[in-house]
């Protein structure tokens, strides 16, 4: 078996990245189009971000907290980019985004329906000019459907795709997921469809137009809720910490603490009657025999494993849970898994300073190549280094002079 320290070669630091020469023209801002680009960044490509004149991208000022001059939220999308400061709305920054869109291998970006197209910088605009570019559009609906016009939201993708049908509570309100989920899966669906068209080109030699909307994504991520839905055409409920079709799978209070006990199959939870909790009579209960029997009474069972685990603290569970190799983990705050030895010991965080010389520290790029990535750089202050990329793609140019 094949292991890396934490994530790198020996000569990570000079791996150009799987996606080096790749140019990434980046029209996005907030969170899905720019986690997009991120993790296109952190593979190696060279993405130039596109910022407005005045404040730029929005998340800049979506603090406190902030890491130096930046909001923490604009440093945990924009790592390994350049920023150039480009007012669309002129045609001297129109021209400008039609020649560099000429140069670049991708373009993202997320404005509204039509918005690009009345500036001419839409798919049908620039694929005469640069037929091999794949341009992917970002929206909270689509570019068709009854819904294409309308702005999308995180927030609101939430709601109407269900999810926050079945999060919380059952004696509660539906509750939105405490992380932007919809923007960061549809991030995620945009890396893989870019990476995929890439890969379509260099068959082809064609580029193309992707078109990828929050509320198809989030619902793509329902998964085996939607399946469910399907299936029985009844509609889904809240189990809180529960998990609808596993039993035992939720959290459970020790007398110091909470922790999550996750049993996936019957012979895991023989192993957790008989050398956990010692307690023969839950194993043979038939009441609780198969993964059926346990979801029939699941009130029954949480209630009986509930006042076992209330006995001991939790370091005496995990000890015990782990020496079975049971799965179950303490639940942390935040701050608590940053800390983690686990964070440390797989260089999970990384540390800058702002242009002004403030700190920043961000989580990095999660997956381990063996042959390495190049080392993440600092999120830009905005118009920094955008200029000088920008020659560097229009250097061949006429006029290329004249570029910022």
């Amino acid at each position: 078996m094949t292991v890396f320290d934490g994530g790198a070669a020996p000569d990570a630091a000079r791996s150009p990245g799987p996606l080096h020469g790749i140019r990434v023209l980046d029209l996005s801002r907030v969170l899905a189009g720019p986690w997009c680009t991120q993790c296109l960044a952190d593979l190696g490509a060279q993405v130039l971000k596109i910022e407005s004149p005045g404040d730029g991208d929005e998340t800049r000022s979506w603090g406190p907290p902030y890491m130096g001059d930046l909001a923490a939220y604009y440093t945990c999308a924009n790592r390994s980019k350049h920023s150039l400061t480009v007012d669309l709305k002129s045609a001297e920054g129109q021209r400008l985004i039609r020649d560099l869109a000429a140069e670049a291998d991708v373009l993202i970006e997320n404005f509204k329906l039509g918005t690009l197209d009345r500036f001419g910088l839409g798919y049908d605009d620039l694929k005469p000019v640069n037929p091999a570019l794949i341009y992917c559009s970002v929206s909270g609906y689509g570019r068709t459907g009854p819904e294409a016009a309308r702005a999308g939201y995180d927030f609101v993708i939430q709601g109407e795709t269900g999810l926050m049908s079945v999060t919380g509570f059952p004696d509660g309100p539906p509750t939105k997921v405490g992380v932007a989920v919809s923007d960061l899966f549809s991030g995620l669906y945009a890396s893989q469809a870019i990476l995929a068209a890439l890969l379509g080109r260099q068959r082809t030699g064609r580029g193309q137009f992707l078109d990828v909307a929050l509320f198809d994504c989030q619902l793509a991520a329902m998964a085996n809720v939607a399946a469910g839905a399907l299936a029985t055409g009844a509609e889904s409920r809240r189990y809180g910490n529960a998990h609808p079709n596993v039993v035992p799978y939720e959290v459970f209070e020790t007398s110091d603490g909470p922790f999550v006990l996750a049993i996936g199959n019957d012979r895991q939870f023989r192993t957790l009657c008989e050398s956990v909790l010692e307690d023969l009579a839950m194993r043979d209960d038939p009441a609780f025999r198969t993964n059926a029997d346990r979801v029939a009474n699941r009130v029954l069972l949480s209630q009986r494993l509930a006042a076992r685990f209330r006995e001991r603290p939790r370091a005496h569970w995990m000890e015990r849970l782990a020496a079975r190799s049971l799965p179950a983990g303490a639940v942390r705050s935040v701050v608590q898994a940053l800390a983690s030895d686990q964070v440390a010991g797989r260089n999970l965080l990384h540390s800058f300073e702002t242009a002004s010389g403030g700190p920043i520290r961000v989580v990095g790029y999660p997956v381990k190549f063996e042959d390495g990535l190049p080392p993440p750089a600092r999120p830009p202050a905005q118009g920094e280094g955008g200029g000088e990329i920008a020659k560097q793609w229009l250097g061949h140019r006429p006029g290329a002079g004249r570029t910022p």
